[in-house]
């Protein structure tokens, strides 16, 4: 795996699955794999787990990682080609990514999208520019459009909780719903979910969503689109909770419904469903307490399992760098 951009980048899906949960059984098995190498952890935006679980990973590797928030502590950067730079900008990143890919033998970014411009965000500008420019293999920990190391982590929780449920032997129902939230926000997480499971195969995946908040169909191709929330929920097994902002009227909040709350009362219409979100949740707004509290919930374990997908994902990574050495 030259790079970890989206589920493309992978090859075989089940095989690093294994592997992240191979690091969670013994996180220090290959402690010497990162020896003398560092990780470059560049933030254009806030993070909390992406960040600490990154930073874990890289160490039980014997990687150094460098944090930068680059939002608060750099110079404003420029990233459209052949811009005149008049403006608030100060150092383009064709002069900053070189550098970068100097001091460090992975750069991994983190940026979002600005909700203005789809074909901007779409085009994926910023993490494309330092992919093209830093000239090391990339790590995104979220762009405009996925957030794959959460996605990765979740078929990772998903496929352990399966074995802790005895649910290996039947076709597994995983719906994605979306949640109302009090502002607009991107449409990574579920653009990256949608991706991911399509891609597995391994489960029949449903999206539920009012009307216009439809995904595009490049990420949900494969997955049945249903707007009533209850036929959606019925015998699923597993519930990913997650808002998203409008995506045709690009950005936009159209729908607060608060009915579309995940609550314990609609866990009866399920196969006594697992609950997942990627984190920060807005308690009772997003999802209740009780659901976020209760045994149907995973969310510890779900955050928990970064630091396994973000290992295992180095771990490929350095691989490949240590057999195109060789």
């Amino acid at each position: 795996m030259k790079q970890f951009i989206s589920a493309n980048d992978v090859p075989d899906i089940p095989a690093l699955i294994q592997k992240a949960l191979d690091y969670k059984a013994n996180p220090w098995k290959d402690e010497n794999l990162g020896k003398h190498k560092r990780i470059g952890c560049l933030f254009l935006n806030p993070s909390m787990r992406t960040r600490l679980s990154t930073q874990v990973a890289a160490k039980q590797l014997g990687m150094e990682s460098v944090i930068f928030n680059l939002s608060q502590e750099g110079w404003a950067l420029e990233f459209e080609d052949g811009a005149i730079m008049n403006g608030t900008t100060v150092e383009h990143v064709k002069d900053a990514a070189p550098i970068l890919g100097n001091y460090f033998d992975i750069l991994a970014v983190r940026t979002f999208p600005s909700l203005l411009n789809k074909e901007e965000d779409n085009n994926e500008l910023i993490i494309n520019q330092f992919i093209k420019y830093a000239g090391i293999p990339v790590i995104s920990l979220e762009s405009a459009t996925m957030h794959p190391l959460q996605s990765f982590t979740d078929l990772i929780t998903i496929k352990e909780s399966v074995a802790e449920q005895n649910l290996a032997n039947k076709k597994l129902k995983i719906v994605l719903t979306w949640a109302p939230h009090v502002k607009a926000l991107p449409q990574c997480v579920a653009n990256s979910f949608a991706q991911w499971v399509n891609k597995w195969g391994e489960a029949d995946f449903v999206i539920t969503h009012p009307e216009g908040y439809e995904l595009n169909e490049e990420y949900t191709k494969g997955a049945a689109i249903v707007h009533d929330q209850d036929k959606a929920l019925a015998e699923a097994d597993f519930i990913y909770v997650k808002n998203w902002s409008a995506y045709n009227d690009y950005g936009q909040v159209l729908s607060t419904d608060q009915s579309w709350m995940l609550t314990q009362e609609k866990l009866k219409k399920t196969n006594n469903a697992k609950v997942m979100h990627c984190l920060p949740v807005r308690r009772n707004v997003e999802l209740s307490d009780e659901v976020l509290d209760g045994p149907n919930s995973l969310i510890t374990k779900e955050a928990s399992n970064r630091v396994w997908a973000a290992q295992a994902v180095i771990a490929e990574i350095l691989h490949t760098m240590a057999n195109n050495i060789k």
